[in-house]
């Protein structure tokens, strides 16, 4: 590449090949390929509809039936599977409610523990805390 344009109306051009050479950054493209992977497109929390609930066998040596729920996220009609934290969580969640859910924090944000592909945890369920929900200290509103 010869000299780089500078000047009152360079910004674009420069903008253009700041782009371009980035893609030559093997950093960065794969930082490019795991938000596309992403079904929260790189954000904390997603809104979704939850859709079925689901109960995931645990990995060897434990052996349990996880309560988990199929959400479709609304922002980009993905679904995915979020656990339930909590004892009897699976009690104050319905199908159609609308919950919050949020990275289940495993290492490098895989899953956790035994639970086999589920990367994410439900937080709200109807704009409540799941927390509060089980502990009893808040009620379900009903819609």
């Amino acid at each position: 590449m010869g000299k780089m344009p500078n000047g009152m109306f360079a910004a674009r051009k420069l903008v253009k090949i700041r782009k371009k050479m980035r893609l030559k950054s093997r950093d960065y493209v794969r930082r490019l390929r795991r938000r596309r992977a992403d079904p929260l497109e790189g954000a904390p929390m997603a809104r979704g509809i939850v859709l079925q609930k689901v109960g995931v066998e645990s990995r060897q040596p434990n052996s349990a039936i996880r309560k988990c729920v199929k959400v479709q996220l609304i922002k980009n009609g993905k679904i995915v599977t979020a656990f339930l934290p909590g004892d009897g969580a699976l009690n104050y969640v319905e199908e159609h409610d609308e919950v919050v859910i949020e990275g289940i924090g495993g290492p490098r944000s895989r899953s956790m523990g035994d639970i086999p592909g589920v990367r994410y945890k439900v937080t709200k369920v109807n704009g409540v805390p799941l927390n509060l929900l089980v502990v009893g200290k808040a009620k379900k509103p009903m819609r």
